[in-house]
């Protein structure tokens, strides 16, 4: 049925409220939160719609974390030898003996010597129950090489051993060793990002706010680098390293020849994005005023781009250990007695380790989980910055 038309002259009908307006009040909702919320509050709040990503935020801040009391977690020092367990296979931690609840414990290990292959064999003594000990006193150590400590998370039971991972060719825990070396290979990814970075943001600034004969000098040095196989390339810089060069000398080496490489393409992101910068009022307005060029790129330009570069640095940081194992691997990176992930894979190069040894291959495992969590984290920060999204 069809409404009936107004009387003419009579008020119209409406539906507005004459209540006083309380935007706080009416707003609410996640839609209201972020029209009130600021530009580092909008991001958060995007990147915590993304789990996965939050998930490797918690687990690289754990890895990381981690870094600080390695000698404190680590059941063994990082020399300690036990030459009467070489290649043992790893430990499995019990909780229950013959239907009796004991608590945390490993039986300990018998070896045979096999005389047609001359292998060690390993076999469990169900009579040795060796329990763990929590918060106990183990192998001295020297905390960050300055303060002795001889405290462990757990140790194995008195006169006993534990290796949950197995021992290599000298006897040495793997857990323990793997522990250690997340110290160098970790470290070497953000030190060589921020070389990169560095190098990125100077001549990827410059470039893009001066434009001309050296933007034109930058391109064509990147365009030559990035023509250039990684691998060769890191093996011909990483080869010319002094032979008798020490460990820490060959570190700070190898970072800064992963970062010098890199920066191809920070340089190119800064580059492009101050390019259209450039041409906002509030630059032009600083121009005209007098500002200098350092002043403007480091104070205008640069925040304008640092969540992007942000991002995208957290993408490289696993480049930079991949290209650490590599060269590692390869036997042209970091030399003993610096331990990292990528030496002791090196124990895992031959075909025989693999097929008897297999525990060596542990070391992989830690590389694949911080490389992924690394780039999903890369994608988490980069959906966040993203103002189209």
């Amino acid at each position: 049925m069809s409404q009936p038309l107004p009387v003419p002259g009579a008020p119209l009908k409406h539906y507005v409220s004459d209540l006083p307006f309380e935007p706080q009040a009416e707003a609410s909702g996640a839609g209201a939160e972020l029209g009130r919320a600021s530009q580092k509050r909008i991001m958060w709040l995007k990147f915590k719609r993304h789990k996965v990503a939050m998930v490797s935020l918690f687990f690289l801040a754990f890895m990381y974390g981690s870094l600080l009391i390695t000698e404190f977690l680590a059941p063994y020092g990082l020399e300690t030898r036990d030459l009467d367990f070489i290649y043992a296979p790893p430990q499995q931690i019990h909780l229950f003996h013959e239907g009796e609840f004991v608590g945390p414990f490993v039986y300990g290990q018998n070896m045979t010597l096999d005389m047609a292959t001359l292998r060690r064999v390993y076999e469990d003594d169900l009579t040795d129950v060796q329990k763990l000990r929590f918060f106990c006193r183990g192998d001295p150590y020297e905390f960050w090489g300055m303060i002795p400590g001889d405290l462990h998370l757990v140790c194995p039971a008195e006169d006993g051993r534990f290796s949950p991972l197995g021992t290599d060719r000298l006897g040495r825990d793997v857990l323990s060793r793997i522990l250690y070396g997340a110290r160098i290979s970790l470290t070497i990814g953000l030190l060589g990002t921020a070389v990169s970075f560095a190098l990125g943001i100077i001549m990827g600034g410059i470039a893009g706010y001066r434009g001309g004969a050296f933007d034109m000098f930058v391109q064509r040095l990147n365009e030559v680098l990035q023509s250039i196989p990684s691998i060769p390339l890191w093996m011909s810089l990483a080869a010319i390293i002094p032979v008798s060069w020490s460990p820490i000398l060959v570190y700070l080496g190898i970072t800064v020849i992963l970062g010098m490489l890199d920066w191809t393409g920070q340089a190119r992101a800064v580059r492009s994005k101050l390019f259209a910068l450039r041409e906002e009022d509030y630059i032009t307005a600083a121009e005209i005023m007098g500002a200098p060029a350092r002043r403007i790129i480091g104070r205008h330009l640069i925040p304008g781009v640092m969540s992007h570069l942000i991002a995208s640095a957290s993408l490289s940081i696993p480049a930079m250990i991949l290209g650490e194992t590599a060269l590692t691997f390869l036997g042209l990176g970091l030399r003993p007695p610096i331990t990292s992930w990528g030496i002791l894979l090196t124990e895992a190069r031959g075909i025989e380790v693999i097929v008897l040894y297999p525990w060596l291959l542990w070391p992989m495992l830690p590389i694949v989980l911080v490389v992924l969590a690394f780039n999903f984290l890369g994608d988490g920060l980069r959906d966040a910055v993203d103002p189209y999204r």
